[in-house]
């Protein structure tokens, strides 16, 4: 697959959104470009800009 450059996100998007499996806030990872929610443990990937709001697509993060 070819991939394209990250595209930058948009910030009000990012205001809107919230986790799907806890329905609480995000923090939004440029260098990783991920959306990082602390209570369910996972990292929603970011590509060509769009969110993937998907818990299979997350990744599992330890704190």
């Amino acid at each position: 697959m070819n991939e394209t450059p990250d595209r930058p996100v948009d910030r009000k998007l990012l205001e809107l959104l919230v986790c799907p499996v806890t329905k609480t806030t995000l923090e939004y990872d440029a260098d990783a470009q991920e959306l990082i929610s602390r209570t369910a443990k996972l990292a929603y990937p970011i590509r060509n800009g769009i969110p993937i709001m998907l818990p299979d697509e997350a990744r599992k993060i330890e704190e």
